[in-house]
């Protein structure tokens, strides 16, 4: 028997007038006539023993002992929160958990509040704001629609409250899937071996194949570790322009391009621009283009145009 349908006999045992549906409180406890500890000096019907002391069966309680009247409260932690409790209810009556009957489940809950209130009042306070919201939700959908909310659809007092509600539920269910997966120490424990190690070594096998592979692997670093010099080419920009001047002097246009090798290294190729520029410089060459996007001719500046 599961610990809720233990709450559900023990209550209906009660008769409790309101909820006699309700599972005694969650953290609080239950006593009745039936759990009264037994009077000093009784003595067992069936003659089973009381308890036993140091392995002897106790068959007749001490005449002086003293038993408080607490002391067999039965501590039942059937719920973990309001939500839990409120859930509860709904599932257990098959209420539609989008149409939440306020009147009644209200009325249970605070019955249960009220039976926990008795016992545990620091438990009680965490179920009373829960009342609380019970409460201010049935007390809206007492008050009577104005016109303006009969013509804009009002929204539902209830919708915060199912809307937790569903995603508590959804969370349990993901809980109680996750407990059910098997875990360390709770469904199994880990086995641990000791394997006795040889004291003689086992060396590895090493094939052609291996060595072979390791060699060229070998070489391959060496051939990145190689040592290069930079060679320093001096080039002289008067030289490059004495170049220029005389390919000018054979021809009376020449095209920009033409004035550069394209096989040329670039160094060679920056310096032959820097040369053309100190022509145009110093007014010894005329760069012309006829149109925007036109091919660059170089001339001389004191050719007849």
């Amino acid at each position: 028997m599961s610990p809720k349908d233990a709450v559900d006999e023990q209550a209906e045992q009660a008769d409790l007038s309101v909820a006699a549906d309700l599972p005694p409180d969650a953290g609080g406890t239950n006593s009745g006539a039936d759990d009264a500890p037994p009077e000093a000096g009784a003595t067992p019907d069936d003659g089973a023993a009381f308890a036993r002391l140091y392995g002897e069966p106790v068959l007749k309680l001490p005449n002086d002992l003293y038993i408080p009247p607490d002391a067999l409260e039965v501590f039942l932690e059937a719920f973990e929160g309001p939500l839990d409790l409120l859930l509860y209810l709904i599932r257990k009556q098959n209420f539609n958990i989008l149409d939440i009957p306020m009147a009644q489940v209200t009325l249970q809950y605070l019955s249960y509040v009220e039976e926990i209130r008795k016992t545990n009042l620091e438990l009680a306070a965490e179920y009373l704001l829960m009342a609380a919201m019970l409460i201010e939700i049935k007390s809206r959908m007492l008050l009577p629609q104005r016109q303006h909310d009969l013509e804009v659809e009002a929204e539902d007092p209830r919708a915060e409250l199912v809307r937790r509600l569903l995603e508590y539920e959804q969370i349990k269910l993901a809980a109680y899937e996750l407990n059910t997966v098997p875990q360390v120490g709770r469904d199994f424990v880990r086995t641990q071996i000791f394997i006795e190690q040889s004291l003689v070594p086992n060396w590895p096998e090493v094939e052609v194949v291996d060595l072979q592979e390791a060699w060229r692997t070998l070489m391959k670093r060496a051939t990145l570790k190689q040592h290069h010099k930079i060679t320093r080419e001096e080039l002289s920009v008067r030289e490059h322009m004495t170049t220029i001047l005389r390919k000018l002097q054979s021809s009376r246009f020449i095209e920009f391009t033409e004035l550069f090798n394209p096989e040329s290294p670039p160094p060679v190729v920056v310096v032959n621009f820097v040369a053309m520029l100190e022509l145009a410089k110093e007014t010894l060459i005329e760069i012309t283009q006829a149109e925007p996007f036109a091919p660059i001719y170089v001339r001389l500046a004191y050719s007849p145009a």
